[in-house]
């Protein structure tokens, strides 16, 4: 794989999207090698070279998901944040930001939780569980929940919200940046309609 960092980034780029696209598109057993070839424009024979096999070009994806999900983190997260529905806010924008830099990684992420194939489900369930302690975590840690309705349940609150989070990512592959401005648009007007009918105030 170490030929594959050799390439210009714009390159490298170029074939992470379509390969995240394609297994988006069609999961890990149905995406072949050709497929992600005619996306990339990149022949199969050296995206083989440069990752030995479409399960090492899975997993590289997850890995560079991942990174790319902590580095937006690391922009957003502000400890200080309490209130539930901010925090929410402020995970939301995170997340879009993500959206709107690269929709594959997130229609990516998205079909994740949809995959089956053996091949890869080690690696999925490792993502998961890891994935999904760092969302809670981030979501619901250290959160002030006095202002919701005593008989609001905030995990399932959190629950639903990233439900329709990844309803959304599935639905914006091909959108143009107007499209998905007007989808995000939707998903803010969802989040504060849970804040209207949810909270105290």
């Amino acid at each position: 794989m170490e030929s594959f960092f050799t390439l210009r980034a714009e390159k490298q780029t170029h074939i992470i999207t379509a390969a995240l696209t394609a297994f988006s598109e069609n999961g890990f057993k149905k995406t072949s090698l050709s497929d992600i070839s005619e996306k990339s424009g990149i022949s199969k024979s050296m995206i083989l070279y440069y990752f030995g096999s479409k399960k090492n070009l899975y997993i590289y994806l997850i890995e560079f998901c991942k990174k790319r999900l902590l580095e937006e983190i690391e922009r957003f997260y502000v400890a200080g944040v309490t209130d539930f529905f901010d925090r929410i806010r402020m995970m939301t924008d995170m997340k879009m930001s993500m959206l709107k830099k690269n929709p594959a990684v997130m229609s990516f992420f998205a079909g994740i939780y949809f995959e089956t194939d053996d091949e890869v489900m080690d690696e999925i369930g490792e993502l998961l569980k890891n994935g999904g302690g760092l969302r809670d975590g981030l979501m619901l840690g250290d959160v002030d929940r006095s202002n919701l309705k005593d008989d609001v349940d905030p995990q399932i609150l959190a629950n639903l919200l990233t439900l329709i989070g990844e309803g959304f990512a599935g639905k914006i592959r091909g959108m143009d940046e107007k499209s998905i401005n007007e989808f995000i648009g939707e998903f803010y007007y969802c989040l504060d309609l849970m804040k209207k009918y949810f909270s105290k105030s």
